[in-house]
């Protein structure tokens, strides 16, 4: 990538990384694209050089939030409990290596509850709930090998990618708050 490409990817970034903070402190109704322009320290005429619209900006940040969103939940050789174990430290490990990684749970939640969102986000923040959905086969995979605590596997689906949720949303905007150790979520499932 040369220098000119390099600086529009920055200057991309600055505007993605200036709009999520506005976005989760202020809500996506009460964030004006003129605040995004002066968060990001450039003119609206440039912003919208990389971003038509509000929404399209909100849109983008959707759809990056979306594909993280996209994970699959099977490791070679691995119980369905190691399994949890393996994810829940990588998002704890990549909220507190990238601050934009926690604050896209907040936006992630925050958009779920906006009514005015076009279809098409809509089915992409569905995505979201398929993990509670492909996580209810594991755990009843790990009750059969007597490593999941018994009880209604969507429930504890529930209980688990929740409390990612809400740590990740907790760090997102209490940056210094200390982050929980894996095992004290993996608790929750374990037998």
């Amino acid at each position: 990538m040369n220098s000119r490409q390099q600086q529009k990817e920055q200057r991309r970034q600055l505007i993605l990384q200036a709009a999520l903070d506005l976005f989760i402190r202020k809500g996506y109704g009460e964030t004006k694209i003129a605040d995004i322009a002066k968060a990001a320290n450039m003119s609206m005429g440039l912003l919208f050089h990389y971003f038509e619209s509000k929404e399209k900006l909100y849109e983008t940040l959707i759809r990056i939030g979306s594909e993280k969103l996209k994970m699959e939940l099977n490791f070679a050789e691995a119980s369905p409990l190691m399994i949890f174990q393996y994810v829940t430290e990588d998002i704890f490990q990549t909220i507190n290596a990238n601050p934009f990684a926690a604050k896209m749970f907040v936006l992630m939640e925050n958009a779920q509850h906006l009514d005015t969102l076009p279809s098409d986000i809509k089915e992409m923040l569905a995505e979201a709930n398929t993990l509670i959905a492909k996580s209810i086969p594991l755990i009843e995979e790990g009750q059969r090998l007597n490593e999941i605590r018994e009880g209604n596997p969507q429930a504890l689906a529930i209980a688990f990618w929740n409390s990612l949720q809400g740590i990740a949303q907790h760090i997102a905007l209490q940056p210094n708050a200390p982050c929980p150790k894996a095992e004290w979520i993996i608790a929750i499932l374990k037998k």
